[in-house]
């Protein structure tokens, strides 16, 4: 499928000029040399890890856009991916190079970890499931009588194993994750990502947004320095909530996909690939959402 017009969204980019690492389910990676890949942010859709047929015109500035600005305000807490070269000099093909203005990211290339950090302040999605079905959240016993959406008792580290595209990452104990990375590796994935966490946590609740659980993702440098990648604290990585209309024992009105999600929940649907076409007012309405978060949390 070739590159759309940016009114119609863009739903897969074709750039000749550079080699295509990898298409994953809405971001195109293109090498650039042996030390740097281009990152573009697609408007593609992805929900219960299927890419939908539809774009969400924009999406992927708008989440581009977001995670800059959060790269730009923990870079002292962390480094990260980002590398200082000019997307004219790499595409200097001016059709290329409209694919890629305001949705790239121009980032190192790193040794990746295969773990998911993922932080939990509110019990929600798999969370709440699992806290039902056990009494505890990825192996950390909660208090009886949580209600859903809930804020925990304190803010958790819940590790998952990153899968292949079209499988389902996989909750781990963080013993395992000292398994796979090493204890110190794991403490300083853990010690990070729950600083970051209450970092964003508690600038985007003085703007009306919680910020219930996020997920991070960190690669090594050829010094073996940990370092923050992909993509930081936006509405496809994170569950973004209303302050102002939250309430325990409810999903929340959400500033996330979860709009979408809920949408695919009232259907017939198997959860596998082909999705199902979005209509139009799903996709205006989970646009209006990004957008709110984004004016929210940079402004």
């Amino acid at each position: 499928m070739s590159a759309h017009s940016t009114d119609e969204g863009l739903h897969t980019t074709s750039i000749r000029s550079l080699e295509l690492q990898y298409r994953g389910k809405v971001r195109d990676i293109y090498v650039i040399d042996d030390a740097h890949w281009l990152i573009i942010a697609t408007d593609r859709v992805s929900a219960f890890d299927v890419i939908l047929p539809n774009v969400i015109p924009g999406k992927g500035k708008l989440l581009t856009k977001l995670a800059m600005f959060w790269f730009n305000r923990v870079q002292a807490m962390i480094p990260n991916h980002l590398a200082n070269l000019s997307l004219e000099s790499i595409l200097p093909d001016p059709a290329e190079r409209a694919q890629a203005e305001g949705r790239c990211m121009i980032v190192r290339r790193l040794k990746a970890l295969p773990i998911e950090a993922i932080v939990r302040g509110y019990i929600i999605g798999s969370g709440w499931k699992d806290y039902q079905d056990t009494g505890s959240v990825c192996g950390h016993t909660l208090p009886e009588g949580l209600q859903q959406a809930d804020k925990l008792p304190q803010v958790l580290f819940t590790p998952a194993t990153k899968a292949e595209l079209g499988d389902h990452d996989e909750n781990i104990s963080f013993d395992t994750m000292v398994g796979i990375v090493g204890e110190k590796l794991a403490d300083d994935i853990r010690r990070v990502s729950l600083a970051l966490y209450n970092d964003a946590a508690s600038y985007a609740l003085e703007r009306g947004i919680i910020i219930a659980d996020t997920k991070f993702e960190f690669g090594q440098d050829s010094q073996g320095n940990l370092v923050l990648m992909d993509e930081i604290l936006t509405p496809d990585s994170s569950r973004f909530w209303e302050a102002q209309t939250w309430k325990p024992g409810i999903s929340p009105p959400s500033y996330d996909k979860q709009y979408v999600r809920d949408w695919l929940e009232t259907l017939d649907w198997n959860k596998t690939s082909p999705g199902p076409e979005v209509p139009q007012e799903v996709i205006n309405g989970t646009l209006e959402r990004y957008q709110e978060a984004v004016d929210r949390l940079t402004r």
